[in-house]
């Protein structure tokens, strides 16, 4: 009896470790906290340059609105003069 229990059990597990795994998700965009307008523009607000060109885009919410720089330099310089830069947006 415990020779086909674990036989039993032994080609359970067998099956399960043939099983095709789930392809790994595409890297997927952060859901955005309610009542925040996702960033519209494919390039940085600041240095008006690709995001993603220079790695991973830099990303916060200012007054409800996301925005996304090219490289960290360019957030002290969105701090200095937000309106500056968040006219963009507006266009």
């Amino acid at each position: 009896m415990k020779t086909a229990l674990l036989s039993l059990a032994l080609g359970l597990l067998s099956a399960c470790d043939q099983q095709a795994s789930p392809p790994a998700p595409a890297k997927a965009a952060a859901a955005l906290p309610a009542g925040v307008k996702a960033y519209p523009l494919d390039t940085c607000l600041v240095a008006d340059e690709k995001l993603g060109e220079m790695g991973e885009p830099v990303t916060l919410i200012h007054q409800g609105q996301q925005i996304k720089f090219c490289c960290d330099s360019c957030v002290p310089k969105f701090n200095k003069d937000p309106e500056k830069y968040l006219s963009k947006l507006k266009k």
